[in-house]
């Protein structure tokens, strides 16, 4: 029985989202899961989360009145409210960067039909007196090809809402909805949420552009000499520069020996760091020319106890990390004695015992270029 309240449309409305609720979820879980499988699929796209959620049915009925109502009712047009809401499902994709709206944009636009666009970032910034928020909403539905899919059919005629943000657009939209009364406050008020607004739009392009200049720095690093390619895994370095001297060793000059010698690596840039912490704190001598000088000196020895070791351990891991780790105390066993825990450094030496014709030995560094070795 409908609530003596409700208009016969809203009564309508209420059984329709009542009955409708589960497959509502249902479609909505279906999304999110086929554009986490769609975008995941892109590597040059940093995708912070995909959520999605059920439009709250009394919220529908108020968006509706807001945007249709008066219009239908002033024509005398019979109506059904479900008829004109297009995001009762909604799904948010959450990016790092400004400049991957219009990728993730690009990339749903070959899997579903764009029913409309609303482009809140060039809403803000065609104007110089307004800051908000900023974002990119599309109303979508399975494309034909998709929705002719037996597995897809059930979802065929079900449109949602992709809300594309960064994570830096999308703090700020939670944090201006909790702003109360925002047409009546007062002018300064209004300034200060300006100037808020202002400092978010700031930073999301200061962090983009600090992403662009990192890579840049990556690219200016030079490659590895080309008198080194020619050095064969664990046998010695060509004579030439001396291996104590050459460039500092940091995440980039790190990157370049590390990508060289693990082809197809992807190095995560949170663990690069730590680890060239790590081997700064074995030896704060040690720079790029040594660290290339000892990995090529010794490789070969380590890959082969690494076959061993995973002969051994088909479950274990022995990462690139621990790679370098095994070269730099075979190169010096005093000095980064710390890059293996025990029980890995006397599996190692038993196996350097047990195969003696195995082992490479490094050329020494001279004592000009890297005088400082512990006893």
């Amino acid at each position: 029985m409908p609530l003596p309240h409700l208009t016969r449309e809203e009564a309508a409305f209420h059984q329709y989202y009542a009955r409708e609720r589960p497959v509502l979820e249902h479609a909505c879980a279906f999304y999110v899961a086929l554009l986490q499988s769609i975008l995941s699929k892109d590597p040059s796209i940093d995708i912070s989360k995909v959520e999605g959620r059920v439009k709250d049915r009394d919220e529908c009925i108020r968006k509706f009145s807001r945007k249709y109502r008066a219009a239908l009712e002033e024509a005398n047009e019979p109506f059904e409210i479900q008829h004109y809401l297009t995001d009762i499902v909604g799904v948010r994709v959450v990016c790092l960067y400004e400049d991957e709206l219009e990728k993730v944009a690009h990339i749903v636009r070959s899997h579903f039909d764009v029913i409309d666009v609303t482009d809140k970032v060039t809403a803000v910034e065609s104007t110089e007196a307004s800051f908000g928020y900023k974002g990119l909403h599309l109303d979508l539905r399975l494309n034909a090809a998709q929705a002719a899919l037996p597995e897809l059919a059930a979802y065929a005629h079900q449109t949602f809402e992709l809300q594309v943000r960064t994570i830096i657009q999308d703090s700020w939209s939670v944090l201006d909805h909790q702003i109360k009364y925002k047409k009546s406050i007062p002018g300064d008020l209004k300034r200060r949420i300006n100037v808020l607004s202002a400092l978010f739009e700031l930073a999301d392009r200061e962090f983009r552009q600090i992403r662009d200049a990192t890579e840049a720095e990556l690219r200016r690093t030079p490659d590895e000499p080309e008198e080194a390619e020619s050095v064969s895994e664990g046998g010695p370095a060509r004579a030439g520069k001396a291996p104590g001297q050459g460039s500092e060793l940091n995440a980039f000059t790190f990157l370049k020996i590390a990508n060289h010698f693990f082809k197809g690596t992807e190095f995560e840039p949170h663990k690069v760091d730590l680890f060239v912490e790590d081997m700064r704190a074995w030896s704060p001598e040690l720079n790029r020319s040594r660290l290339n000088t000892l990995l090529r000196a010794t490789i070969g020895t380590v890959k082969r106890y690494k076959q061993h070791y995973e002969d051994l351990h088909p479950e274990g891991s022995f990462n690139p990390y621990t790679v370098i780790r095994h070269c730099l105390y075979l190169g010096d066993r005093v000095t980064f004695r710390r890059a293996l825990r025990n029980s890995s450094r006397e599996a190692f030496e038993a196996w350097l015992q047990a195969n003696p014709a195995a082992v490479a030995l490094p050329p020494a560094a001279p004592a000009a270029a890297d005088p400082v070795q512990p006893n």
